[in-house]
């Protein structure tokens, strides 16, 4: 029974939530990661002052463009469809004073690709008669997370089922201006660059401090079976960066400017230990995560794309006494590009702009326990 809390925490807390599966610009950072260190095994023999290293690596190729939740086909089709990989380790540390707090520091450090006609030459074989694919990049920090997490039950007393809650602050380390070469046409079909922002999707932070909250919890089913869930929410209260998405031209006060948009996580799912290979789980589970269309605090301006992927998530967990690593693969089960802030402001109610999504993603973590 034990083995299986172990592995269930390992499933809840060490796995990060890899946020941004496209062009739906949700950065990517750990969620629970004030939890990343804790197991049964410290629930129930908890030290003072144990620390632990985490390390997490995730990836994903979006390219399926989604208005709503219709997949316009013909992108792909017409081989006019845009192209985010994206490469992401997380690095964090936590410490544990007492086994129902913990404290964690974390910072990604991505890599992304992105490739698209429209950007530069255009999607139509009158201005891009060649059908021509160029490509920007992205690399550096991301944001870095401060959190804190407590459980509300004496795992002592109650170990079959706990429930815990989190705070946390969000830094804006990571490049929100990162820019790049885009191509252009003269009249004489003579290629040349122009240097300006990179889209919003592959940006490496979003300019602003935020602060998340978030709940967890598990509950012992049988001997070698557990239920997990764990929700959070980033509240980004700044409107929008300042950074200007096309530079020399008139900039709309609706989004004209990358907006600094709010985030949402939430998976639940079950995991079962295999009694025949000692630290081994299989798991099964769902998972939402998105951007929402207007802020929870703050104004919603500034350019966004909103939107949601539902997921079903399978996943391994191997757990040795003080080293764990884990994999999950979630696989997209409904997209839905919502309409933005500044979809709505159009009186015709015909604006909506599209997105693209990935058909899955690769998440992968691994910690040590000092």
């Amino acid at each position: 029974m034990k083995n299986t809390l172990y592995i269930t925490l390992l499933v809840l807390f060490g796995i990060q939530t890899a946020w941004g599966q496209g062009c739906v610009a949700v950065r990517h950072m750990n969620t629970s990661s004030s939890t990343m260190g804790v197991t049964s095994a410290d629930l129930f023999k908890q030290r003072h002052g144990q620390w632990q290293i985490n390390t997490g690596y995730r990836y994903f190729r979006s390219f399926r463009h989604f208005r709503g939740d219709h997949e316009e086909k013909e992108r792909i089709e017409n081989n006019t469809e845009v192209v985010n990989l994206s490469h992401s380790l997380d690095l964090g540390i936590t410490y544990q004073p007492n086994m129902r707090l913990s404290f964690s520091v974390n910072l990604p450090v991505i890599y992304n690709d992105r490739s698209s006609l429209y950007e530069h030459y255009g999607n139509s074989t009158t201005a891009n008669p060649e059908q021509k694919r160029f490509h920007t990049y992205s690399q550096g920090v991301g944001d870095l997370r401060i959190s804190g997490n407590y459980w509300l039950i004496n795992p002592m007393k109650l170990p079959k089922v706990n429930f815990a809650l989190g705070l946390g602050v969000k830094l804006p380390t990571g490049n929100p201006r990162v820019e790049g070469d885009f191509h252009r046409l003269n009249q004489e079909k003579q290629d040349y660059t122009i240097r300006k922002p990179v889209d919003q999707s592959i940006q490496l932070g979003d300019g602003g401090v935020g602060f998340s909250l978030e709940g967890q919890g598990y509950a012992q089913l049988g001997d070698h079976t557990t239920f997990y869930v764990n929700g959070f929410y980033l509240f980004n209260p700044r409107e929008t960066n300042g950074v200007v998405r096309n530079p020399g031209t008139t900039v709309s006060p609706i989004d004209g400017t990358f907006s600094v948009a709010d985030q949402f996580a939430a998976r639940l799912g079950i995991s079962q230990s295999l009694p025949v290979v000692p630290g081994l789980s299989l798991m099964l589970g769902g998972r939402v995560e998105g951007i929402p269309a207007h802020d929870a605090i703050g104004g919603s301006a500034g350019y966004r794309r909103p939107g949601y992927i539902v997921s079903v998530e399978p996943g391994v967990a191997y757990m040795t006494q003080k080293f764990s690593i884990a994999a999950t693969v979630p696989v997209a089960l409904y997209r839905n590009r919502i309409k933005s802030y500044a979809d709505r402001q159009d009186p015709t109610g015909q604006r909506h702009g599209d997105a693209a999504f990935a058909d899955y993603l690769v998440s992968i973590s691994m910690s040590r326990w000092f």
